[in-house]
């Protein structure tokens, strides 16, 4: 057994995660290392993918005149084109290696970064060029399926559902940073005069709002040279297009899109379009100050409850999340209801911040899944494989599947957004779209039942 590496150093031609003796003599540290770099990389990622939900709150400030459909459109344009990459990134790192890919997605993102920063310096800008460099932060939001098939192959099945929750947690994370930081980095001149002239508002205040884009930039870079430079490819997590396509005759396969949609889907949903909404929903807030709340709850709660599934199944887990979710938005419609009320918006932000922390819990209950349903089914469909085969055969399968699902979930980014902008044109009010959310959730609570809860379900877990 060994850990012999190729002559350009980088590929593990032997990885045996689920022995224990190379677990711990080698593969523990080689599979930390890269978890470490995923991190960071993935973390810009959800930065740049979701840089527009604080951008466009500050575009009518700056002289661009956009109505409020316009505004929530460019918010969820880079989940249109996100979600569409994932599909696409689901595949790579077995055809391109984790290393490779992780490396050329991390510096694609300084396209949209130097974009958005050159761009919202000119008045003039076309609306059409906004479209653009929003379809472009998509690069951000299709790194993720790269990043967690990648993670996937690297650990043993004991410690694969807290990896992926680490990476996808403190990933998601990142929301919560953009969130936070460009606010500040816009009041003031951190670029000098490289990064350009600030825009005068009509009070007479300051804003270098290109430092939205501009300050992602050094650490992109950064971040790029430390996953060419630290990072590794595994030679048996190979495989064509082909051998991966066969997720798409898993029943399962599908049935978990629907669900995690409903859970990953929320959550980049909900932090794309927060923002925005309570700026027009309760526009005497200043909402900007309190938005990065919503990404860093759901965010921390994914990170920090993997084990709740571990104990208690990730099924169970997933049934609760859904209930919970559709009570929580039925508290968001109702201090919509009565918000011209004193303490209304402090209702509407605490049942958005359980919409959050529940979205984080299923976000992490429904990933813990899929490598459940797959050993068991794998083994149910394919009984000719040995039981070696087996367990590769089911990592393969679970890996494609948590990338391509996570593809499907990140369309949420897209329709939540243009959801609340659409509902806020036609009826005058968000409540429409909050209806819907609602009802999709019911409707996954009877999922999880039927296929994976009840007494009886088809694989339970």
């Amino acid at each position: 057994m060994s850990d012999k590496m190729t002559p350009k150093g980088h590929t593990l031609i032997e990885w045996r995660p689920d022995n224990p003796d190379f677990w711990e003599s080698k593969g523990k540290s080689i599979a930390t290392r890269n978890l470490w770099i995923s991190i960071p990389a993935l973390l810009l990622a959800f930065s740049v993918w979701l840089v527009w939900s604080v951008v466009v709150a500050r575009l009518p400030a700056i002289g661009f005149d956009y109505t409020t459909d316009q505004l929530f459109l460019l918010a969820a344009l880079p989940g249109l084109s996100g979600a569409t990459l994932r599909i696409f990134y689901s595949f790579m790192v077995p055809i391109f290696g984790g290393r490779l890919w992780t490396t050329l997605t991390t510096a694609s993102l300084l396209l949209p970064a130097l974009g958005i920063g050159y761009a919202v310096q000119d008045p003039s800008t076309p609306y059409s060029i906004f479209l653009i460099l929003a379809l472009l932060c998509g690069f951000g939001g299709g790194n993720f399926a790269s990043s967690m098939a990648n993670i996937a192959f690297f650990y043993p099945k004991k410690e694969k559902g807290n990896a992926l929750a680490l990476n996808a947690g403190l990933g998601n994370l990142g929301v919560s940073v953009m969130q936070f930081v460009v606010p500040f980095v816009i009041t003031v001149g951190v670029f000098g005069a490289i990064g350009g002239a600030p825009q005068v508002l009509e009070d007479g205040s300051l804003l270098w709002v290109q430092n939205a884009g501009f300050v992602w930039v050094p650490f992109l870079v950064i971040a790029t040279l430390f996953a060419w430079f630290g990072m590794n490819d595994i030679a048996d997590a190979k495989a064509s297009f082909k051998e991966q396509s066969i997720i798409f005759s898993r029943t399962h396969n599908w049935i978990m899109c629907i669900l995690y949609t409903g859970t990953f889907g929320s959550f980049i949903g909900y932090s794309a379009g927060f923002p925005l909404l309570m700026k027009t929903q309760f526009p005497e807030v200043n909402a900007l100050t309190y938005a990065f709340l919503g990404p860093l709850v759901g965010a921390l709660s994914r990170a920090g409850t993997g084990w709740v599934s571990d104990k208690y199944g990730g099924g169970r887990v997933t049934f609760w999340t859904f209930i919970g979710m559709t009570i929580a938005v039925g508290g968001v419609l109702f201090f919509l209801a009565i918000k011209e009320d004193p303490g209304a918006f402090w209702g509407f932000f605490a049942c958005f911040m359980a919409l959050f922390f529940l979205t984080g819990v299923g976000n992490a209950s429904t990933f813990q899944m899929i490598p459940t349903i797959m050993r068991e089914e794998v083994t149910r469909l394919m009984p000719q494989l040995d039981a070696a085969n087996h367990l590769r055969q089911s990592e393969r399968e679970s890996a494609a599947i948590i990338a391509f699902t996570s593809a499907i979930a990140a369309y949420g980014a897209f329709f939540i957004p243009k959801a609340y902008g659409s509902s806020i044109t036609y009826t005058g009010g968000p409540d429409a779209a909050l209806w819907g959310f609602g009802i999709f959730y019911v409707i996954c609570v009877l999922i999880t039942w039927f296929f994976y809860t009840r007494k009886g379900a088809s694989v339970p877990c």
